[in-house]
Protein backbone atom coordinates (compact mmCIF):
# COMPACT_ATOMS: atom_id res chain seq x y z
CA UNK A 1 0.00 0.00 0.00
CA UNK A 2 1.55 3.14 -0.88
CA UNK A 3 1.74 6.40 1.76
CA UNK A 4 -0.95 8.96 1.86
CA UNK A 5 -0.12 12.21 -0.09
CA UNK A 6 -0.54 14.46 2.82
CA UNK A 7 -1.32 18.24 3.20
CA UNK A 8 1.20 20.84 3.96
CA UNK A 9 1.16 23.69 6.12
CA UNK A 10 1.32 25.68 2.50
CA UNK A 11 -1.60 24.42 1.30
CA UNK A 12 -3.81 25.55 4.29
CA UNK A 13 -2.71 29.00 3.37
CA UNK A 14 -3.74 28.64 0.06
CA UNK A 15 -6.88 26.98 1.46
CA UNK A 16 -6.95 30.64 3.91
CA UNK A 17 -6.95 32.24 0.12
CA UNK A 18 -9.86 30.22 -1.54
CA UNK A 19 -12.23 30.78 1.39
CA UNK A 20 -11.83 34.60 1.72
CA UNK A 21 -15.28 35.84 1.66
CA UNK A 22 -16.55 32.53 2.40
CA UNK A 23 -15.92 31.39 5.63
CA UNK A 24 -16.08 34.05 8.75
CA UNK A 25 -13.74 34.72 11.22
CA UNK A 26 -14.83 33.31 14.11
CA UNK A 27 -14.45 34.91 17.67
CA UNK A 28 -12.39 33.60 20.60
CA UNK A 29 -14.37 33.89 24.28
CA UNK A 30 -13.13 33.65 27.76
CA UNK A 31 -14.83 33.36 31.20
CA UNK A 32 -13.87 33.16 34.50
CA UNK A 33 -15.94 30.70 35.78
CA UNK A 34 -14.93 28.21 33.01
CA UNK A 35 -11.13 28.76 34.10
CA UNK A 36 -12.33 27.89 37.49
CA UNK A 37 -13.94 25.10 36.82
CA UNK A 38 -11.00 23.63 34.62
CA UNK A 39 -8.10 24.20 36.53
CA UNK A 40 -6.54 26.44 33.75
CA UNK A 41 -7.23 29.27 31.30
CA UNK A 42 -9.52 28.77 28.61
CA UNK A 43 -9.52 30.56 25.25
CA UNK A 44 -13.12 28.91 23.63
CA UNK A 45 -12.74 29.21 19.65
CA UNK A 46 -16.39 29.23 18.47
CA UNK A 47 -16.64 27.48 15.34
CA UNK A 48 -20.55 27.15 15.90
CA UNK A 49 -20.84 30.56 14.70
CA UNK A 50 -19.07 29.76 11.77
CA UNK A 51 -21.18 29.66 7.95
CA UNK A 52 -23.60 26.62 8.34
CA UNK A 53 -22.94 26.36 12.06
CA UNK A 54 -19.71 24.18 11.81
CA UNK A 55 -16.14 24.40 10.74
CA UNK A 56 -17.07 22.13 7.51
CA UNK A 57 -17.61 24.72 5.28
CA UNK A 58 -13.93 25.47 5.70
CA UNK A 59 -12.48 22.14 4.11
CA UNK A 60 -15.90 21.44 1.40
CA UNK A 61 -15.51 25.01 0.21
CA UNK A 62 -11.13 24.47 -0.46
CA UNK A 63 -11.97 20.83 -2.16
CA UNK A 64 -14.91 22.12 -4.22
CA UNK A 65 -13.14 25.19 -5.32
CA UNK A 66 -10.55 22.75 -6.69
CA UNK A 67 -12.56 20.98 -9.41
CA UNK A 68 -12.29 21.76 -12.77
CA UNK A 69 -15.15 23.25 -15.17
CA UNK A 70 -15.53 20.26 -16.48
CA UNK A 71 -16.11 18.35 -13.66
CA UNK A 72 -18.50 20.51 -12.43
CA UNK A 73 -21.52 20.14 -14.13
CA UNK A 74 -21.46 16.54 -12.60
CA UNK A 75 -21.58 17.36 -9.46
CA UNK A 76 -20.38 16.14 -6.22
CA UNK A 77 -21.82 13.29 -3.74
CA UNK A 78 -21.17 13.38 0.15
CA UNK A 79 -22.19 11.32 3.08
CA UNK A 80 -22.42 12.71 6.62
CA UNK A 81 -24.23 12.73 9.74
CA UNK A 82 -25.30 16.28 9.04
CA UNK A 83 -22.26 19.20 9.30
CA UNK A 84 -20.10 18.06 6.51
CA UNK A 85 -23.50 17.86 4.37
CA UNK A 86 -24.25 21.12 4.89
CA UNK A 87 -20.93 22.63 4.30
CA UNK A 88 -20.94 20.52 1.11
CA UNK A 89 -24.47 21.76 0.25
CA UNK A 90 -23.39 25.70 0.68
CA UNK A 91 -20.01 25.14 -1.22
CA UNK A 92 -21.91 23.61 -4.06
CA UNK A 93 -24.43 26.41 -4.12
CA UNK A 94 -22.33 29.15 -3.88
CA UNK A 95 -19.67 27.14 -6.80
CA UNK A 96 -23.21 26.33 -9.00
CA UNK A 97 -22.87 22.78 -8.90
CA UNK A 98 -25.24 20.47 -8.48
CA UNK A 99 -24.79 18.54 -4.68
CA UNK A 100 -26.00 15.27 -3.43
CA UNK A 101 -25.81 14.26 0.30
CA UNK A 102 -26.19 10.14 1.65
CA UNK A 103 -27.35 11.06 5.50
CA UNK A 104 -28.23 8.62 8.20
CA UNK A 105 -32.23 8.07 8.52
CA UNK A 106 -31.43 9.49 12.12
CA UNK A 107 -29.52 12.69 11.73
CA UNK A 108 -30.56 15.79 13.56
CA UNK A 109 -33.47 17.88 11.95
CA UNK A 110 -31.84 20.83 11.99
CA UNK A 111 -28.80 18.91 10.12
CA UNK A 112 -31.54 17.79 7.09
CA UNK A 113 -33.04 21.16 7.31
CA UNK A 114 -29.93 23.08 6.28
CA UNK A 115 -28.62 20.73 3.57
CA UNK A 116 -32.45 21.11 2.12
CA UNK A 117 -32.17 24.71 2.31
CA UNK A 118 -28.78 24.97 0.25
CA UNK A 119 -30.80 23.08 -2.40
CA UNK A 120 -28.75 19.35 -2.13
CA UNK A 121 -30.47 16.04 -2.46
CA UNK A 122 -30.52 13.85 -0.21
CA UNK A 123 -30.63 9.60 0.29
CA UNK A 124 -31.11 8.53 3.27
CA UNK A 125 -29.51 5.02 4.64
CA UNK A 126 -29.80 2.96 8.32
CA UNK A 127 -26.52 3.41 9.87
CA UNK A 128 -26.72 0.02 11.23
CA UNK A 129 -27.52 -1.66 8.14
CA UNK A 130 -26.04 0.20 5.18
CA UNK A 131 -22.93 1.13 4.08
CA UNK A 132 -22.71 4.97 3.20
CA UNK A 133 -19.72 4.96 1.34
CA UNK A 134 -21.14 1.99 -0.81
CA UNK A 135 -24.13 3.77 -1.10
CA UNK A 136 -22.17 7.44 -2.51
CA UNK A 137 -19.69 5.40 -4.66
CA UNK A 138 -22.69 3.73 -6.72
CA UNK A 139 -24.49 6.90 -7.40
CA UNK A 140 -21.20 9.04 -7.91
CA UNK A 141 -20.44 6.60 -10.40
CA UNK A 142 -24.19 6.31 -11.64
CA UNK A 143 -23.62 10.22 -12.40
CA UNK A 144 -20.11 10.64 -13.12
CA UNK A 145 -19.78 12.81 -9.77
CA UNK A 146 -17.07 13.44 -7.53
CA UNK A 147 -17.00 11.74 -3.92
CA UNK A 148 -16.00 14.63 -1.28
CA UNK A 149 -14.81 12.38 1.76
CA UNK A 150 -15.82 14.14 5.10
CA UNK A 151 -12.17 14.08 6.64
CA UNK A 152 -9.94 11.72 4.75
CA UNK A 153 -8.68 13.99 1.92
CA UNK A 154 -5.57 16.26 1.65
CA UNK A 155 -7.95 19.13 0.19
CA UNK A 156 -10.42 18.58 3.15
CA UNK A 157 -7.47 18.67 6.10
CA UNK A 158 -5.95 21.87 4.56
CA UNK A 159 -9.31 23.46 4.87
CA UNK A 160 -9.92 22.90 8.13
CA UNK A 161 -6.47 23.53 8.82
CA UNK A 162 -7.34 27.32 8.41
CA UNK A 163 -9.30 27.42 11.99
CA UNK A 164 -5.85 26.45 13.30
CA UNK A 165 -4.38 29.23 11.36
CA UNK A 166 -6.63 31.91 12.64
CA UNK A 167 -6.70 30.24 15.87
CA UNK A 168 -2.70 30.85 16.08
CA UNK A 169 -2.59 34.19 15.14
CA UNK A 170 -5.33 34.90 17.30
CA UNK A 171 -3.41 34.21 20.01
CA UNK A 172 -0.50 35.94 18.68
CA UNK A 173 -1.95 39.36 19.07
CA UNK A 174 -3.31 38.57 22.47
CA UNK A 175 0.61 38.42 23.31
CA UNK A 176 0.90 34.79 24.23
CA UNK A 177 0.63 31.34 22.59
CA UNK A 178 -1.19 28.54 23.69
CA UNK A 179 0.50 25.74 26.02
CA UNK A 180 -2.21 23.50 25.00
CA UNK A 181 -5.23 22.73 22.68
CA UNK A 182 -7.89 20.33 22.46
CA UNK A 183 -10.42 19.61 19.62
CA UNK A 184 -12.78 16.95 19.35
CA UNK A 185 -12.15 14.34 17.03
CA UNK A 186 -14.72 12.44 14.54
CA UNK A 187 -12.48 11.16 11.22
CA UNK A 188 -9.47 13.80 12.23
CA UNK A 189 -9.78 16.50 9.74
CA UNK A 190 -10.31 19.02 11.63
CA UNK A 191 -7.80 18.32 14.68
CA UNK A 192 -5.05 17.21 12.35
CA UNK A 193 -5.59 19.90 10.24
CA UNK A 194 -5.17 22.59 13.18
CA UNK A 195 -2.18 20.61 14.54
CA UNK A 196 -0.78 21.09 10.96
CA UNK A 197 -0.99 25.09 11.40
CA UNK A 198 0.19 24.77 14.71
CA UNK A 199 3.48 22.79 14.35
CA UNK A 200 4.03 25.93 12.28
CA UNK A 201 2.60 29.05 14.16
CA UNK A 202 2.87 27.97 17.66
CA UNK A 203 5.17 24.48 17.36
CA UNK A 204 5.28 24.29 21.83
CA UNK A 205 1.59 23.93 21.85
CA UNK A 206 0.37 20.69 22.15
CA UNK A 207 -2.81 19.37 20.23
CA UNK A 208 -5.43 16.85 22.13
CA UNK A 209 -7.92 14.65 20.70
CA UNK A 210 -11.77 15.12 22.76
CA UNK A 211 -14.09 11.92 22.00
CA UNK A 212 -17.11 10.15 23.73
CA UNK A 213 -15.74 7.64 26.52
CA UNK A 214 -17.21 4.47 24.63
CA UNK A 215 -16.00 6.20 21.01
CA UNK A 216 -12.55 6.52 22.16
CA UNK A 217 -10.61 5.33 18.31
CA UNK A 218 -8.58 8.30 18.81
CA UNK A 219 -7.47 7.67 22.07
CA UNK A 220 -6.36 4.33 21.49
CA UNK A 221 -4.76 4.76 18.23
CA UNK A 222 -2.21 7.32 19.15
CA UNK A 223 -1.54 4.89 22.82
CA UNK A 224 -1.02 1.79 20.38
CA UNK A 225 0.81 3.72 17.26
CA UNK A 226 -1.91 1.60 14.66
CA UNK A 227 -5.37 2.63 13.75
CA UNK A 228 -7.86 1.41 16.25
CA UNK A 229 -11.48 1.31 15.41
CA UNK A 230 -15.02 0.92 16.99
CA UNK A 231 -16.83 -1.85 17.77
CA UNK A 232 -20.26 -1.65 15.46
CA UNK A 233 -23.10 0.11 17.44
CA UNK A 234 -21.37 2.15 19.72
CA UNK A 235 -23.30 5.17 20.47
CA UNK A 236 -23.57 8.12 21.74
CA UNK A 237 -25.18 11.43 21.62
CA UNK A 238 -22.21 13.51 19.95
CA UNK A 239 -23.66 12.05 16.47
CA UNK A 240 -21.24 14.77 14.34
CA UNK A 241 -17.78 12.87 15.35
CA UNK A 242 -19.23 8.63 15.50
CA UNK A 243 -16.67 7.77 12.84
CA UNK A 244 -15.70 4.14 13.21
CA UNK A 245 -11.59 5.17 12.75
CA UNK A 246 -9.21 7.74 12.15
CA UNK A 247 -8.95 7.81 8.17
CA UNK A 248 -5.20 6.92 6.83
CA UNK A 249 -4.18 10.49 5.89
CA UNK A 250 -5.29 11.91 9.23
CA UNK A 251 -3.83 9.05 11.26
CA UNK A 252 -0.89 9.49 9.19
CA UNK A 253 -0.68 13.15 10.54
CA UNK A 254 -2.11 12.62 13.87
CA UNK A 255 0.66 9.89 15.10
CA UNK A 256 2.79 12.89 14.71
CA UNK A 257 1.56 15.67 15.66
CA UNK A 258 -1.22 14.54 18.66
CA UNK A 259 -0.57 14.51 22.03
CA UNK A 260 -2.93 11.85 22.79
CA UNK A 261 -6.65 11.32 23.61
CA UNK A 262 -8.92 12.60 26.45
CA UNK A 263 -12.36 11.26 27.02
CA UNK A 264 -15.90 12.78 28.48
CA UNK A 265 -19.24 10.90 29.08
CA UNK A 266 -22.47 12.26 27.50
CA UNK A 267 -23.14 13.36 31.40
CA UNK A 268 -20.23 15.76 30.96
CA UNK A 269 -21.03 16.54 27.46
CA UNK A 270 -24.54 18.35 28.40
CA UNK A 271 -22.42 20.23 31.11
CA UNK A 272 -20.36 21.46 28.81
CA UNK A 273 -23.76 22.58 26.47
CA UNK A 274 -25.27 24.35 29.73
CA UNK A 275 -21.99 25.85 30.34
CA UNK A 276 -21.23 27.36 26.92
CA UNK A 277 -24.82 28.55 26.67
CA UNK A 278 -24.94 29.94 30.12
CA UNK A 279 -21.04 32.05 30.49
CA UNK A 280 -20.39 32.08 27.00
CA UNK A 281 -24.14 32.92 25.17
CA UNK A 282 -23.35 30.03 22.31
CA UNK A 283 -24.65 26.82 21.13
CA UNK A 284 -23.36 24.08 21.28
CA UNK A 285 -24.09 21.03 19.76
CA UNK A 286 -23.21 17.58 21.50
CA UNK A 287 -19.96 16.37 19.21
CA UNK A 288 -19.28 20.24 19.36
CA UNK A 289 -18.85 20.41 22.94
CA UNK A 290 -16.86 17.30 23.70
CA UNK A 291 -13.17 19.41 23.55
CA UNK A 292 -15.15 21.53 26.41
CA UNK A 293 -16.28 18.79 28.06
CA UNK A 294 -12.74 17.48 28.50
CA UNK A 295 -11.65 20.69 29.75
CA UNK A 296 -14.71 21.53 32.26
CA UNK A 297 -14.26 18.12 33.97
CA UNK A 298 -11.20 19.00 35.15
CA UNK A 299 -7.82 19.27 33.26
CA UNK A 300 -5.44 16.39 33.62
CA UNK A 301 -2.28 16.97 35.90
CA UNK A 302 -0.32 18.23 32.58
CA UNK A 303 -3.07 20.96 31.65
CA UNK A 304 -3.68 22.43 34.91
CA UNK A 305 -3.04 26.20 35.12
CA UNK A 306 -2.12 26.28 31.47
CA UNK A 307 -3.56 28.32 28.62
CA UNK A 308 -6.13 26.20 27.17
CA UNK A 309 -7.15 26.31 23.75
CA UNK A 310 -10.57 24.55 23.19
CA UNK A 311 -12.48 24.39 19.62
CA UNK A 312 -16.38 24.29 20.37
CA UNK A 313 -16.43 23.04 16.57
CA UNK A 314 -20.42 23.40 15.80
CA UNK A 315 -23.68 24.37 17.33
CA UNK A 316 -26.33 22.60 14.88
CA UNK A 317 -28.64 20.89 17.58
CA UNK A 318 -32.37 20.37 16.77
CA UNK A 319 -34.17 22.28 19.57
CA UNK A 320 -36.00 19.56 21.63
CA UNK A 321 -32.33 18.26 22.81
CA UNK A 322 -31.03 21.51 23.63
CA UNK A 323 -34.10 22.30 25.77
CA UNK A 324 -33.59 19.03 27.04
CA UNK A 325 -30.30 19.09 28.06
CA UNK A 326 -30.50 22.61 29.29
CA UNK A 327 -33.23 21.71 31.52
CA UNK A 328 -31.05 18.55 32.94
CA UNK A 329 -33.35 15.99 31.43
Amino acid sequence: MTDPVLPTFEDIVAAADRLDGVARETPVLTHAALDEMSGGTLFVKAECLQVTGSFKIRGAMNRLAQLPDAQRAAGVVAFSSGNHAQGVARAARLLDMPALIVMPSDAPAIKVAGVEADGAEIVFYDRETESREEIAETIARERGAIVVPSFDDPHIVAGQGTAGLEFARQMAVQGAPLDHLICCAGGGGLITGIALAMNRLSPDTHIWAAEPEQHDDWARSLASGEIRTNAPGTRSFCDAILTPAPGEITFALGRRLLSGGLLASDKEVATAMRAAFRYLKIVAEPGGAAALAVALKGLPGALRGKRVGVIVTGGNVDAGLFADVLNGT
